[in-house]
């Protein structure tokens, strides 16, 4: 048992609880298997997915100081389960921590729009960290080993890093960022095999997807094929951007490289949470667009 209780100031992002409302549910029913207390900030906004800085990187800082003060408001570090938004939030708050000494007239930009908002001044106080980190830094491995019930034997599962986790930061918790380990230590934890192929720290295409959707697909597709042909039984992200472009959109994907995948693809909290015992009813498994059965019968599932 932790000897402390771990807490965090919760941002679920957008797509959590809109078109993958399954990693919102999955991350409630992991956490409260561990024991981990979430505190949501239900007044957080968007983080702007690395759009925002498109028109103003004044905007983006001030959308996102504002979510950060809300977990410093807290006196806790701000927990993300999005690449994209864990990408966008972190760099924003290394940024204006930076700025602080070198740029305090922007600051004080930034805290006087705040305030003009009626919104707590942005501090650099706390820390931005991602759900994969949280599990593997502050709770870590071996206590997770020691939660498990259904060890995943057998289950091949290929990470999928996606950009934003692993390259907006300037300091990322890898000894390597391009060929990381975080993902895979913690499906070794659980009992699963880790399946490496070349895709698996680069873009899953999302970002390409609305002005370039042909070659969205075309990069969706090479990845899962390069995870197939090293033997997954499924890709695991830590971001529902990704998700969305390689499940959602896996029939599209199809159809513009000619070729059947059907590779199942699960959130990351969705596959620990299976370790620990929770049902895939509560996990959402049965919302995806590519079935998660094969997974489920590989771990000895009725379905």
């Amino acid at each position: 048992m932790l000897s402390q209780t771990l807490k965090y100031a919760y941002f679920p992002g957008c797509v959590a609880q809109g078109a993958c409302g399954e990693l919102y549910q999955s991350t409630q029913a992991l956490t409260q298997a561990l024991g981990i207390e979430l505190i949501e900030l239900k007044k957080a906004a968007c983080c702007g997915s690395g759009t925002f800085k498109e028109d103003s990187q004044l905007l983006e800082d001030t959308v996102n100081a504002r979510n950060i003060a809300l977990a410093e408001a807290l006196n806790l570090p701000l927990l993300t389960h999005c690449s994209t938004c864990q990408g966008v939030i972190g760099h924003v708050n290394e940024r204006l921590q930076e700025f602080h000494t070198s740029n305090p007239e922007y600051i004080q930009q930034v805290n006087g729009f705040l305030h003009k908002e009626g919104c707590l001044p942005y501090r650099g106080s706390t820390e931005v960290k991602h759900l994969l980190y949280a599990l593997v830094s502050d709770y870590g491995l071996e206590k997770i080993s020691q939660r498990v019930t259904r060890k995943l034997s057998g289950l091949k599962c290929a990470a999928f890093y996606g950009c934003y986790l692993l390259r907006a930061q300037k300091s990322v918790p890898e000894k390597d960022r391009y060929n990381p380990e975080a993902m895979e230590n913690l499906f070794r934890a659980v009992g699963a095999t880790p399946i490496y192929y070349h895709g698996r720290t680069q873009c899953c295409g999302w970002p390409l997807s609305s002005y370039a959707t042909t070659q969205s697909f075309q990069m969706a597709g090479m990845h899962i094929q390069e995870a197939i042909a090293a033997g997954a039984d499924c890709l695991v992200t830590p971001c529902p951007l990704c998700h969305l472009n390689l499940d959602s959109r896996q029939p599209e994907v199809e159809k513009v490289i000619g070729k059947k995948l059907g590779l199942p693809v699960l959130h990351l909290p969705q596959l620990i949470a299976l370790a620990l015992g929770v049902s895939p009813q509560e996990l959402g498994l049965e919302r995806h667009i590519v079935s998660t059965k094969p997974v489920l019968e590989k771990l000895g599932h009725g379905v």
